[in-house]
């Protein structure tokens, strides 16, 4: 099958998280950048990382990149791409988002209509047509300008892959359940060892957890915007993808994973949110203040996104906050603490310096993920 290359974007500083992702899927890395991995793939690629990757936001099949310094250079660069290859006569095609980092080029508006023009150009000579329809299926181009660098991909994906489908109701500051699981997957954590989420708002954390350790595909119960590109992935690949996937999930797996929320409506969230997800059996969620915490068992993880900044208030009132979690989080003493923040004084308030802090990107907010590592379990506890 013929090989292409493929761009999964993803949060600023999980970059590294989302190419290990890539590699155990099977495929091989061409390039890491600020962002985005991009990798070597076939039709089946796109269908299998859109299906399992936690980390991604989408799946981009790369188009072609050229340097472009002016407008001119803008439109002929996209007027030559071979569009034809991809977008059918009916095909309905736009630029749905474009970006420029230290580029001439910096007007996404202009980047988007200009582009639109080059490739309305090229279809006409392509198919002798002087008017297109745009009745068919949608193809939309996402473009990254980076250096004068323009970047061009088919986004295979649609709505963003962080929508598993299962959150309808969220929490008022809720975390995207792509980076919760990047986040998770950043610990040593797995499916038979303890998990809590003292701050679980809708259940995002504890669901991406259970899903990990029952091996539920993210993308298991949706549908992407590549489906209906039949030229390019013949049904017969997706619906392989797709049993491939069914027939891995375990829901018989035996978890320790628990979510608390000092609110009750969160938590009646929480458990719908988990049966939408169809792991409601694997997760056991209670209204309980931080301030009770505890556990009977030994060597757990306490994995969290905390309140912090507008979703609390006053810094006396996260002061008081971070300093409660550390008073549970050391009365855990086999237990290791990884959370992410914006609150800048929180290992002062935890009471101890974290042995990681990674910075990272939660939207627009600049966050930093703090690991507090407990000791390593005996061999016998680890089997």
């Amino acid at each position: 099958m013929n090989t292409m290359e493929l761009i999964a974007p993803c949060h600023f500083g999980l970059e590294a998280v989302l190419k290990r992702e890539i590699t155990d899927l099977g495929y091989d890395i061409s390039q890491v950048e600020d962002g985005r991995v991009t990798f070597i793939g076939d039709a089946e690629a796109i269908a299998r990382i859109n299906i399992w990757s936690r980390t991604a936001e989408r799946v981009l099949l790369k188009i072609g990149s050229f340097d472009a310094y002016t407008w001119d250079d803008l439109f002929e660069g996209t007027k030559a791409l071979d569009w034809e290859k991809y977008i059918p006569k009916d095909g309905r095609f736009w630029v749905t988002k474009a970006s420029s980092i230290k580029s001439k080029l910096f007007s996404p508006s202009d980047i988007q209509s200009i582009m639109k023009k080059a490739m309305v150009e090229k279809m006409k000579e392509t198919y002798h047509v002087e008017r297109f329809e745009e009745s068919g299926t949608d193809f939309p181009i996402r473009v990254f300008i980076y250096k004068d660098k323009v970047t061009v991909g088919l986004d295979t994906t649609g709505d963003s892959l962080h929508k598993r489908g299962y959150r309808l109701l969220t929490a008022k500051a809720p975390i995207a359940e792509n980076l919760a699981a990047a986040l998770i997957m950043l610990t040593p954590w797995r499916g038979d060892r303890i998990f809590i989420d003292p701050f679980c708002g809708s259940g995002t954390f504890p669901i991406e957890a259970a899903l990990m350790a029952a091996n539920i595909a993210p993308g298991l119960n949706r549908e992407f915007r590549a489906c209906d590109w039949e030229h390019i992935i013949a049904p017969r690949i997706w619906k392989d993808a797709y049993d491939e996937a069914r027939d891995m999930v375990n829901l018989d797996v035996k978890t320790d994973i628990q979510g608390y929320d000092i609110d009750d409506e969160m938590v009646r969230t929480a458990r719908e949110n988990a049966k939408l997800a169809g792991v409601e059996g694997l997760i056991h969620f209670q209204r309980r203040d931080v301030s009770d915490l505890s556990h009977p068992g030994k060597y757990g993880f306490i994995i969290t996104n905390p309140p912090y900044g507008e979703r609390i208030g006053a810094d006396d009132d996260l002061a008081e906050l971070y300093d409660i979690i550390g008073q549970r989080f050391k009365s855990l003493d086999s237990f290791s603490l990884y959370m992410i923040t914006s609150y800048e004084e929180a290992e002062k308030a935890i009471g101890r310096k974290a042995d990681k802090n990674r910075k990272i990107y939660n939207g627009m907010l600049q966050t930093r993920f703090y690991s507090f590592m407990g000791p390593k379990p005996p061999a016998r506890a680890r089997d």
